[in-house]
Formats: C-alpha cells, sequence, structure tokens
C-alpha cells in the first residue's frame, strides 16, 4: 500500500545554499520531517545550478515523516532581472520603463522553462515570458 500523504510544501530555496534557518526549517519541522537530511539531499540535488538562484521546490510529506521533492524551474522574474541588468522591476511598468530584453534572451529564458509552463511551443513559451518582462517594465525587442 502507498504512503499516506500529509502535507505539500512549497517553499522558495537558493540553489546548493539550503540550511535549516527559516523559512526551511520552520516549514519542515512543523510537519515533523529531518530538516538537515532535506538540506543535504537539495543541496546535492542543486549543485550544478548556479549558487544563490532562488529555486522553488515542492516537498511532499508522507505519514511517516519521510519525504520526497521536486525541483521547479527558477522564476521566469528572476531570469528577466538576470538579463536586462537590473534588480527589481518598474513599480509603473506602463510609463516607466527599466530594461530592456531581446528575442534571443526571451528564447533562452522560455528553453529554461518549458517543462514548467503550459505553453505549446517554444513561440508559445516566448510569449509568455515577454508578456511577464512587460508587466515588470521591460522593453520587449523583436517580439
Amino acid at each position: 500500500m502507498a504512503k499516506k500523504i500529509t502535507a505539500y510544501i512549497k517553499l522558495q530555496v537558493k540553489a546548493a545554499q539550503a540550511n535549516p534557518s527559516p523559512p526551511v526549517g520552520p516549514a519542515l519541522g512543523q510537519h515533523g520531517v529531518n530538516i538537515m537530511e532535506f538540506c543535504k539531499a537539495f543541496n546535492a540535488r542543486t549543485q550544478g545550478m548556479e549558487p544563490g538562484l532562488p529555486t522553488p521546490v515542492i516537498i511532499t510529506v508522507y505519514s511517516d515523516r519521510s519525504f520526497t521533492f521536486e525541483i521547479k524551474s527558477t522564476p521566469a522574474a528572476v531570469l528577466l532581472k538576470k538579463a536586462a541588468g537590473i534588480t527589481s522591476g518598474s513599480a509603473r511598468p506602463n510609463t516607466q520603463k527599466v530594461g530592456t530584453v531581446t528575442r534571443a534572451q526571451l528564447e533562452e529564458i522560455a528553453k529554461a522553462k518549458q517543462a514548467d509552463l503550459t505553453a505549446a511551443d517554444l513561440d508559445a513559451a516566448v510569449r509568455t515570458i515577454a508578456g511577464s518582462a512587460r508587466s515588470m517594465g521591460l522593453n520587449v525587442e523583436g517580439v
């Protein structure tokens, strides 16, 4: 018989930098999960990623306090800010533009995020990412 699922925990943890301090420790501790075991496993699986990049993770906790976790791709907003070379988006995205991204940069981001997007093909994924860029106050070239 399959193990009974007791909780799903969604967190954003920096790649290869998980540690027991908040937000990881309290979120896992209240479900009785071994925090250090998660931190070691997460850091091992994100070793190939750029350190410090926020990485969404969904942790499934079972009734015997064991767990599994699924790592998602980095949020589009973080990748767009990195591509545009800015630290934050615009407070008024329709009137005040803070940077520019090209179609090539959008395609690169779309390829990285394609598994997590519902887009049918690469062009649709690029348009989705372009919409996110516009809502952050970025000029989009070539779309």
